[in-house]
């Protein structure tokens, strides 16, 4: 795994981290999405702000801002944007990423292939059941 710190918050799944000894491939201060999580637009720029996109952005911001973490790589490195593609690890061990998909602030993002894609889904499926965050915003 890769230390860094979160020095700048973008939305609910994308950060900027500072990597004092990045590896091979990767710079020093990069833009990282989230492996394996959507959360609702805040702000893109062909899209309005989705339900629920403030506080799950809030809650990325409030939990990650400023903290040391841990950056762990799966198959694909990079997105069509040039972002860094992780998973968010605290000094914990936890991983972030599946907090927030397990509280309700993000979809399991199913869409490309990722090593934790069925643990992802039961937790989605739990937060559903639970109508935690986003899920307990709708009406059944």
């Amino acid at each position: 795994m890769t230390r860094g710190v979160v020095v700048r918050h973008v939305d609910g799944d994308t950060v900027y981290v500072s990597i004092p000894r990045p590896p091979s491939g990767v710079k020093g201060y990069e833009s990282v999405r989230f492996i394996g999580v959507d959360t609702p637009e805040t702000v893109h720029p062909q899209k309005t702000v989705e339900r629920f996109g403030k506080q799950s952005s809030e809650f990325t911001r409030a939990f990650l801002l400023t903290q040391p973490v841990f950056l762990a790589f799966d198959w694909q490195l990079r997105d069509r944007y040039d972002r860094l593609l992780a998973y968010i690890y605290l000094d914990d061990g936890t991983c972030f990423n599946a907090i927030l998909v397990r509280e309700g602030y993000a979809h399991a993002y199913t869409r490309f292939p990722f090593q934790f894609l069925e643990q992802f889904r039961a937790l989605e499926r739990e937060a559903r059941e639970q109508d935690r965050g986003l899920w307990g915003a709708v009406e059944k």
